[in-house]
């Protein structure tokens, strides 16, 4: 594999490469442990322009459905009771701003939709690689994470929630992405 070392490089159409990328969460829970989960299900595409970064943008869509903390029963309370699923399938981020902090750190702004509630979000993310892969395709890798409020979403259930499970709830996104010819 060739590595590639230009921001200018990277320049084109990109889709997610599901099956490289991750997409989870971590919460505290009786504020003593914490409960980390993830997403199976989810599309996503991005243009990236390495000349101007802020030129470039970023679509995301996950299937509530798809959330899984290796425990059934929770993860039925969490899809039903804290996304609802069933009137809001999607949680959605559509950037709006991209802004180059140095080198390999990005901050992406953007609306992230969770429950039919809209609220600006910005994630800090690092290009952790880029590279050309046997058959040609240049592959980008980046890492992020963002700590969020749940609450100031929607995501909540009653009112032994907000002592068992912490607000806060950190979205953590490990991404490969392909770039389209």
């Amino acid at each position: 594999m060739t590595t590639t070392t230009e921001l200018s490089e990277l320049t084109g159409d990109y889709v997610l490469d599901t099956a490289h990328t991750r997409i989870g969460f971590v919460a505290r829970h009786t504020m003593a442990t914490k409960v980390r989960g993830q997403f199976e299900e989810f599309e996503g595409s991005a243009h990236l322009d390495g000349d101007d970064p802020s030129k470039s943008s970023t679509q995301l869509k996950i299937q509530a459905k798809s959330l899984q903390t290796r425990n059934q029963r929770r993860d039925e309370q969490l899809r039903g009771n804290f996304l609802d699923m069933d009137d809001h399938p999607a949680i959605t981020f559509t950037s709006t701003t991209v802004k180059q902090v140095d080198e390999t750190t990005f901050k992406v702004t953007g609306d992230l939709t969770i429950r039919g509630v809209i609220k600006p979000l910005t994630v800090d993310f690092e290009l952790t690689g880029a590279e050309n892969d046997p058959r040609g395709n240049v592959r980008v890798g980046f890492k992020g994470s963002v700590t969020i409020n749940r609450n100031d979403w929607g995501v909540n259930w009653n009112a032994a929630t907000t002592v068992m499970v912490s607000p806060k709830v950190t979205l953590e996104f490990d991404v490969a992405a392909i770039r389209q010819p």
